[in-house]
């Protein structure tokens, strides 16, 4: 059965919307070997729309696709199997020929693999790599040695890619990364993750070894208009009836963020019978519900905050988005010195709790936003 609305998870296809300009560039990237960035906020759909464009792939047999997310990566040689083993897994077209590859690719393997419930669905695989056995250098080139063995070209999409920032000797790492990839031909990558400022900086500063690595892509809000029409028909898929204005204001109500528009949504065709057509109060009631059920996770977000810290999310709740360091706003919010500002936007901004753009801050959650206007 099909979910009327998703979030938490990629979308999959009957869930999926918008993003045919993203999609075709994206398909474009992968079949030109052209190396893609990801960038945007956290829960706008980066995960789901790679997941849609590699279904659309599919048919390509031209192009093979590697899928690994390194969320959990704590250091060097984390990345590297991980890496590795999502290369001789997914580049394999039979399921016995991942050893084949291993043993092909990577001599002074000593694999361990472990199989789930039901071992003909999938299996991990460690390779157990480690400085003894294995220079990052060939780890790094397995994708090209493959797809020069196999007359193909690869796509090599990571999820959570900013991780490779935050471990140790981080900046070293993403020099050796930077050298081996930029020499690969048939190989080319598509790197995303969750947090934007840390994405922002690897891609576009100067300083980093991966400044200018490929096609930069800012994934934008989807249009209202697009989110009508499919919250709209997927109520109508359930018996249920929700007018175009109601359907708006869900969106209104959550600033166009994909993941809440497909929440809140969830909450609404919950709380409405069959048949019945959505009202203005079930709406409300499941925002209430909506910020009710997040509200654990605010409060431990703001918890370890500084005095100095809540007062400059009080001022954004209250509309204020400039002008920080201007004395009035300054007194008003007790935001402490103007040499006080700046730590307090990197600190917020290092927590992902606002963005800064320009001059202009802003809260990323805008759920977040109502609690903290009802709550502060």
């Amino acid at each position: 059965m099909k979910k009327s609305f998703v979030f938490g998870v990629a979308a999959p296809e009957y869930n999926f919307i918008g993003r045919e300009k993203e999609t075709s560039r994206l398909i474009t990237n992968f079949e030109s070997g052209v190396n893609t960035i990801l960038i945007s906020p956290r829960r706008w759909g980066k995960t789901s729309l790679v997941s849609h464009v590699c279904g659309k792939m599919r048919d390509n047999s031209d192009v093979l696709i590697v899928r690994l997310d390194i969320f959990s990566c704590r250091s060097e040689y984390d990345f590297y199997n991980q890496f590795a083993a999502a290369v001789l897994k997914q580049t394999a077209t039979k399921k016995d020929q991942w050893l084949e590859n291993a043993r092909e690719f990577l001599v002074r393997l000593s694999p361990m693999i472990s199989f789930r419930p039901d071992p003909s669905t999938d299996f991990n695989l460690s390779l157990g790599i480690t400085p003894k056995t294995h220079t990052p250098e060939e780890i790094l080139e397995l994708p090209e040695t493959i797809a020069r063995k196999r007359g193909k070209r690869i796509v090599v999409c990571i999820d959570e890619f900013q991780q490779i920032s935050e471990l140790p000797d981080a900046k070293t790492i993403q020099r050796k990364l930077r050298t081996v990839w930029q020499h690969q031909e048939l190989t080319s990558y598509c790197l995303y993750g969750s947090k934007k400022h840390l994405m922002s900086m690897m891609f576009q500063s100067r300083d980093h070894a991966f400044y200018h690595f490929g096609d930069v892509l800012f994934l934008g809000k989807i249009p209202t208009e697009e989110w009508v029409k499919y919250i709209c028909q997927h109520f109508a898929d359930n018996n249920k009836t929700i007018s175009e204005e109601l359907a708006s204001k869900i969106c209104g109500l959550v600033d166009n963020h994909s993941s809440y528009v497909q929440q809140l949504s969830w909450n609404v065709i919950n709380m409405t019978e069959d048949g019945e057509n959505v009202t203005d109060d079930i709406v409300d009631a499941a925002l209430d519900d909506l910020i009710n059920v997040n509200e654990s996770l605010f409060i431990q977000q703001i918890a370890p905050l500084t005095n100095y810290q809540i007062n400059f999310l009080r001022a954004l709740a209250d509309g204020v988005t400039t002008g920080f360091g201007e004395k009035n706003i300054r007194e008003n919010y007790s935001l402490g010195a103007p040499s006080n500002i700046k730590r307090l936007k990197d600190s917020l901004e290092n927590r992902e709790l606002i963005s800064v753009e320009g001059k202009t801050v802003t809260l990323t959650d805008p759920v977040f936003l109502l609690w903290l206007r009802r709550t502060l």
